[in-house]
């Protein structure tokens, strides 16, 4: 089993994504042989500014290393370290067809009404996803249930490149969609996805916050004066409280109804400090470990080279063999 999943570099995390996503990452090291990757490549879809990209590259790889990615158990690197992404996504190109990007629903999403002035890489970023995962022989995608139009598009592009050159080249990968991710939301607005775009600081929790601060977040987000209930389904109309017991469910590796059976009939005066106490003690280890991080910005750019020579010598087999199918060059040539 042979995992690769990636990430955009968008700066700093906070307690959503590192619950929805990359906590699955750090477990999943213990089952499959992992490849994750900084996806800049896919960042520059639209405009960044180039100092804050470079930034975000390393502050990002701090975080995943912080929070438990471990280089000795899978290989972490950045899109642009690994030319071979960019050189496969050209030949898929040509192997991909319009029809298929034009039912790709995200780049309606992300293009809006401006659909006509979106860039051209924009448009095309599915084939570099393809890429992205066909280089490795991946043989499962870590996606959510929205994304498995992805790996459809994947497992298209693979079988027409395998039959017009008759070779068995690209293995199709599987989407791993596993138990449902963690949807956290916003301590301010339980009806809205956690999110660093928020202007308010106040609606999220940063893995760079400190402890203070953490717990200050916890005691100032948003709730309703009525006490838990002992099901679940009295939740319904409740989206903060709902959000807090999902947060100290996911938190403790219970259930919802696990949390409740304990919570039951308390109000968020005793709730709070509670759910406060075992965020402090989550987040602690990993806050220390990434602020050692972010202040060696030359030890984070050596752990992503090192990655990045690694995922280049599994890389190039199959992109030698790529080049050889088309007629392009010998393999190994």
């Amino acid at each position: 089993m042979r995992v690769v999943s990636g990430i955009q570099p968008t700066g700093n995390l906070h307690l959503g994504n590192y619950l929805g996503a990359i906590r699955r990452w750090v477990r999943m090291q213990d089952e499959a042989e992992c490849l994750f990757f900084l996806a800049d490549l896919h960042a520059i879809t639209v405009w960044n500014d180039p100092a804050e990209l470079a930034a975000n590259v390393r502050e990002m790889a701090a975080a995943l290393i912080a929070c438990g990615i471990d280089q000795g158990r899978s290989v972490l690197f950045n899109h642009a370290r690994v030319p071979a992404h960019p050189e496969l996504a050209w030949i898929l190109n040509c192997t991909a067809r319009i029809g298929w990007l034009n039912r790709m629903t995200q780049f309606k999403e992300k293009s809006g009404k401006n659909k006509e002035g979106a860039s051209v890489g924009l448009y095309a970023y599915p084939v570099l996803q393809a890429a992205d995962v066909l280089l490795y022989q991946a043989t499962h995608v870590p996606v959510g249930e929205d994304q498995k139009q992805h790996v459809e598009l994947i497992r298209d592009i693979a079988t027409k490149f395998n039959t017009d050159y008759g070779v068995e080249l690209f293995t199709l990968p599987e989407p791993l969609i596993g138990a449902t991710a963690a949807r956290i939301m916003s301590l301010r607005d339980g009806t809205a996805k956690m999110s660093k775009s928020d202007p308010s600081d106040m609606s999220r929790i940063n893995l760079t916050d400190d402890s203070d601060t953490v717990a200050q977040k916890i005691r100032k987000a948003r709730t309703d004066p009525a006490p838990l209930p002992e099901t679940v389904d009295e939740l319904d109309g409740r989206p903060e409280a709902r959000n807090l017991v999902s947060i100290y469910a996911e938190l403790s590796d219970a259930t919802p109804a696990d949390v409740l059976a304990q919570f039951a009939g308390q109000g968020f005066g005793a709730f709070k400090p509670a759910l406060a106490e075992l965020l402090v003690e989550t987040l602690r280890p990993i806050k220390a470990r990434l602020d050692a991080l972010r202040a060696d910005p030359a030890e984070l750019d050596r752990i992503l080279e090192t990655g990045a020579t690694r995922a280049a010598e599994r890389a190039r087999p199959t992109l030698d063999g790529a080049y050889q199918a088309v007629g392009l060059r010998r393999s190994g040539g």
